[in-house]
């Protein structure tokens, strides 16, 4: 259920609490999010210090972050899925295989940035 009225410093620090409570669930239970969360504790300071300016640094590190995103949301999928019907089921199935694509394309987005970015100055 949507809040409703004033969200003060408290909502904001359930809201915090709440985040923090799912990164450690996202720790504690998926290999894929510990895999890609070592990624990015690795690639967000060697893209601070490898872009050349402003654009080329968010874009060596927002596309490892949104990585990141899109596990939790996978994560999240696979499981209500999984509570509601533990039972293979088709739909359920392909919900879980397209959360999986979904970070699939976030991968390949960052293979690409990285290797548009810093291929050239590396191989050129």
């Amino acid at each position: 259920m949507a809040a409703e009225g004033f969200r003060g410093p408290k909502q904001l620090w359930n809201a915090f609490q709440w985040s923090m409570k799912g990164f450690r669930a996202a720790w504690r239970h998926e290999a894929s999010f510990r895999l890609e969360a070592c990624l990015v504790i690795v690639m967000v300071p060697l893209g601070l210090w490898l872009g050349d300016g402003g654009l080329e640094k968010f874009a060596l590190i927002v596309a490892p972050l949104l990585v990141l995103s899109a596990e939790l949301l996978n994560s999240a999928i696979e499981a209500v899925v999984d509570k509601v019907s533990p039972e293979f089921h088709e739909l359920a199935g392909r919900a879980k295989d397209m959360g999986s694509a979904a970070v699939f394309v976030l991968l390949v987005m960052v293979a690409l940035s990285w290797a548009l970015i810093l291929g050239p100055r590396l191989f050129g």
